[in-house]
């Protein structure tokens, strides 16, 4: 049985707030949607302006957060090193990479899905760890 549990990925709102795409998705969902420190922190670190630290401040106000557990960062780090042996990504690369598959590994602990318009990183995330993934298109 699937579960209506989502985390919505940072380019989903980054496209929301840069470009307006994914309004409508954003406001006719049908999933119970939980926060991602991660999200949250990487929305903090781009946050450029007033209404985006607003909107940063919003979600954190109304969504509960879930947090990384250590196991997901020690579970992270592995899958990260098997990513790079098998791809030859350099650290910018990983690093980014990396805070995908917190978001992931995150999200399965939960039985939640990740909503994202980063296809490319998340499909290859998947190929190494299962979870429930929808990608929605940025066009």
């Amino acid at each position: 049985m699937a579960s209506n549990l989502a985390i919505i990925d940072t380019s989903i709102f980054i496209d929301y707030l840069r470009s307006g795409l994914h309004q409508e998705l954003i406001s006719s969902l049908s999933y119970v949607v939980r926060n991602s420190a991660v999200v949250l922190a990487e929305l903090g670190c781009g946050a450029k302006t007033r209404a985006e630290r607003h909107f940063l401040e919003q979600l954190a106000a109304n969504y509960p957060i879930w947090v990384p557990t250590r196991n997901h960062w020690l579970e992270s780090g592995l899958i990260i090193n098997r990513i790079r042996q098998a791809h030859g990504f350099e650290a910018p690369k990983l690093r980014d990479m990396h805070f995908d598959v917190l978001i992931a590994l995150t999200a399965r602990s939960y039985g939640a899905r990740v909503l994202t318009s980063n296809r490319t990183d998340f499909e290859t995330i998947a190929c190494y760890l299962k979870f429930e993934l929808e990608v929605c298109s940025s066009f």
